[in-house]
């Protein structure tokens, strides 16, 4: 079973074609599937659609966290719900083509554990790449991850790497070094990748506060190990679950 995460932030426009194509490309890939989407504290209509969604198409479930948590806290709500062997995760707003999803998957074989889909191109704006590569910079120094350099939000992976971070609960999370302490075989294909449909939650300053909390925020994680855990409590509330 493959299980398709989803981020959503203020989507209310882009998730109904995002589970359309999902809904076509996902039979030809695998005979079960479903699609989580987490709402992460939305200010528009973006939880009234997952409802919407969930009730035209059987395969998607919902989660709506109790406010906006951030991204990879998002993430790890909606991967600790997954039910699928395998875990695909994507953005939101089209910017990963689910037609690129079966190139994650088939590569996703028995001697690899993260396979990451890497932009041919990137259609971010200047600031946001600059962004991207410090986090791979500092995954690769930091952690000494030598796949950082293909790092992505478009990842494919076993769902058992989660028993490596099940009790995760730290002042800073990032789903790629938690993954890198879980194992250290990646593997990365190139695929497409889309301009963002609407208008990005991310500035400048956002940006350069988030690069600031990662460079703590690595240095925690490369030191975190499963064998010792830090809490058992999630760092996020969930205030309701279309299960």
């Amino acid at each position: 079973m493959v299980s398709v995460v989803v981020p959503v932030y203020n989507s209310e426009t882009t998730l109904r074609e995002l589970v359309s194509r999902l809904a076509v490309v996902l039979p030809r890939t695998t005979d079960s599937f479903e699609v989580v989407l987490v709402n992460d504290g939305s200010r528009d209509g973006s939880w009234q659609t997952i409802v919407e969604l969930a009730q035209a198409y059987s395969f998607v479930r919902g989660l709506d966290l109790q406010h906006n948590y951030g991204q990879h806290n998002a993430l790890l709500a909606g991967i600790r719900a997954a039910r699928g062997n395998s875990i695909v995760t994507m953005d939101d707003d089209l910017q990963h083509p689910p037609e690129e999803l079966p190139r994650l998957l088939t590569a996703l074989t028995d001697d690899v554990d993260v396979v990451y889909g890497r932009p041919r191109t990137l259609a971010h704006p200047l600031w946001r790449n600059l962004a991207s590569r410090l986090a791979r910079f500092l995954l690769e120094n930091v952690m000494g991850v030598e796949a950082a350099g293909h790092f992505s939000a478009f990842r494919a992976f076993r769902a058992e790497l989660r028993s490596a971070f099940a009790n995760f609960r730290g002042p800073i999370l990032f789903i790629d070094a938690l993954l890198a302490q879980s194992t250290r075989r990646f593997k990365w294909v190139t695929v497409e990748h889309r301009p963002r449909q609407g208008r990005s939650s991310y500035s400048l300053g956002k940006l350069v506060r988030f690069a600031l909390r990662m460079f703590a925020g690595f240095s925690l994680i490369s030191k975190y190990r499963a064998r010792s855990p830090l809490t058992e409590q999630h760092p996020y509330l969930v205030r309701q679950e279309i299960p």
